[in-house]
């Protein structure tokens, strides 16, 4: 017997990603289903034609690029030590180890055994390569994941058309303040790439296979009106 299941019409192609955050939370809000402490959709992918668009102006959002730009700085530092970022976002308390580490330091992953680097390369040597990515979580280390389970998979570059493109694959995205600040370092990262390669920037396309709004951020657009 076949099972039917909804189908949630979505955008696929954005110019910016507050076009992005916008939509999402339009979508998620009215059609999404109930899921733990959120509403959320499942299995979404998109692309955002002109990835430096980062900024997320949306007034009810109220987003902080002075914070993200931090966030940004500390991945490149690949500090696994999370004590001063928490300093602005109280988050990181909950994600730290007894040593105040944690896992969701992206830099700190692709610093490991010259990941990023190695990337670098293989599109110098082969900029027809398929081989151009690198991994941000592995399932094997489950073992330390308990305060912290990184929300990306991997991160894919490739070349088309001479200019630089990029691929994020994520297990789970909260909308309001993980994708906001996440596509606004990955944007940063496939410019850093671009930049090494001495190309273009690219399309970004991002896939997620559960994001989400936490309940206490539904009904914010409506707030501004009130």
């Amino acid at each position: 017997m076949a099972i039917i299941t909804k189908w949630i019409p979505t955008r696929i192609e954005f110019d910016n990603a507050q076009e992005v955050f916008e939509h999402l939370y339009e979508l998620i809000s009215t059609t999404g289903t109930k899921y733990q402490d959120t509403k959320c959709l499942f299995n979404i992918g998109f692309t955002i034609l002109f990835p430096m668009r980062n900024n997320i102006e949306t007034k009810w959002r109220n987003w902080k690029q002075d914070y993200a730009e931090k966030e940004w700085q500390w991945y490149l530092s690949g500090n696994k030590n999370a004590e001063e970022i928490a300093k602005e976002a109280k988050i990181w308390h909950k994600c730290m180890d007894i040593n105040g580490n944690v896992n969701s330091n992206y830099g700190n992953t692709w610093k490991l055994k010259h990941q990023l680097q190695y990337a670098i390369n293989e599109l110098i040597t082969n900029p027809e390569s398929r081989r151009a990515f690198i991994t941000l979580s592995d399932a094997k280390n489950r073992w330390n994941f308990e305060n912290d389970t990184p929300c990306t998979y991997a991160i894919n570059f490739y070349i088309e058309g001479n200019r630089l493109h990029m691929n994020v694959m994520m297990r789970s995205n909260d909308l309001w303040y993980g994708f906001c600040n996440d596509q606004y370092c990955f944007s940063k990262l496939q410019e850093l790439v671009a930049k090494e390669l001495n190309l273009p920037i690219g399309h970004y396309y991002h896939f997620v296979n559960n994001i989400h709004i936490y309940n206490k951020f539904l009904n914010k657009n409506n707030e501004s009106e009130i």
